[in-house]
């Protein structure tokens, strides 16, 4: 498995994140829409927010960050944030309750 860490902070953030539970149906459509996805979360931070991917492969991390960016330029341009911090890499442990 492959995960992606998306972190968006300052100017705009805190604004994107209103707009993300606002448009939370939009967001999963788009997010269920990932070939391979076994996971998404997206969560509020201190100065933004944070959305994690988790997919079967790094083939469906990049279709999920290029469908975020896409989503977002298309939807919360007016925000003003900047393209995220991106943090990805193979999974080393996956738990499920």
């Amino acid at each position: 498995m492959h995960a992606v860490v998306r972190t968006y902070s300052g100017k705009g953030a805190k604004e994107l994140a209103d707009l993300l539970e606002k448009r939370k149906s939009d967001v999963e459509n788009v997010m269920r829409s990932v070939k391979g996805l076994v996971s998404y979360t997206m969560l509020r931070t201190a100065d933004g927010c944070c959305s994690v991917s988790l997919c079967n492969d790094k083939a469906g991390v990049e279709e999920s960050i290029q469908k975020a960016r896409d989503w977002i330029k298309a939807n919360a341009s007016a925000t003003g944030v900047s393209a995220p911090a991106i943090a990805d890499g193979s999974v080393v442990v996956h738990l499920k309750a």
